[in-house]
């Protein structure tokens, strides 16, 4: 589980929609999952499916429901806005899948995605938590994050602290397999005006297709797309 906010409720409502919104899944693989008691999960997600915050297929498995998306248009997100032009842009260049990822709670959480139209793609639904210790974008979001961010990741043993001065050198970080099999990616870091790093964008897809080099195809473009979404904000 993410942060706790001391409310039980709460706490076990994001995780079930964090849960979900990784990956579809049944009542039995839910629970599984997320560690909450099958009463207690079944007794929740039947009342966010009535508030529309969970929704089930054909098939029974609980998806994220329509009321967040609504909900999402109504907010704004400068981050995201700066990024609703530039992120299509880059897939279409790149012909591969793309995201947008920041940290929250100590985990990276994929914020914004393009997929290309056809073809095999590296698919990461919007809201998708997943570990800082590996893959491209958690290199580039560990290089620039604080000193206790960068300690607790380098103590799972994954990362090394010479990956992370490599990454800070060159602007950015690439993964070959390291998150999911036969998958391979490149990222760089998003600054805001004052120069921070606040996200990482990337591009990722089958190794065969991109190469067990993607910094060499991309890097640039990626680079090319951060300054956009930086001068946006």
């Amino acid at each position: 589980m993410g942060k706790s906010s001391g409310i039980g409720v709460l706490d076990k409502t994001m995780l079930i929609l964090s849960t979900v919104a990784e990956e579809p899944c049944s009542l039995n693989e839910l629970c599984e999952r997320s560690e909450i008691p099958r009463a207690t999960a079944h007794r929740l997600a039947i009342g966010m499916e009535k508030h529309r915050l969970l929704a089930r297929d054909s098939a029974g498995l609980w998806h994220p429901g329509p009321a967040l998306s609504e909900l999402a248009a109504k907010s704004t997100d400068t981050l995201l806005e700066a990024a609703q032009l530039v992120l299509p842009r880059l897939r279409d260049i790149t012909g591969e899948s793309v995201q947008l990822y920041r940290v929250e709670d100590g985990q990276r959480v994929c914020i914004a995605a393009c997929e290309p139209h056809t073809g095999l793609r590296d698919t990461v639904p919007v809201g998708a938590v997943l570990p800082l210790y590996v893959g491209a974008s958690s290199k580039v979001l560990v290089a620039w994050a604080e000193p206790s961010i960068q300690q607790s990741v380098l103590s799972e043993g994954e990362i090394t602290e010479m990956q992370l001065r490599d990454t800070r050198r060159r602007g950015w970080a690439q993964s070959i397999g390291e998150r999911e099999p036969g998958v391979a990616s490149v990222a760089v870091p998003v600054v805001d005006a004052r120069g921070k790093v606040i996200a990482a964008v990337s591009v990722s897809g089958p190794i065969e297709r991109i190469s067990k080099r993607p910094a060499n195809l991309w890097a640039a473009d990626l680079k090319t797309a951060s300054s956009v979404i930086t001068k946006r904000l």
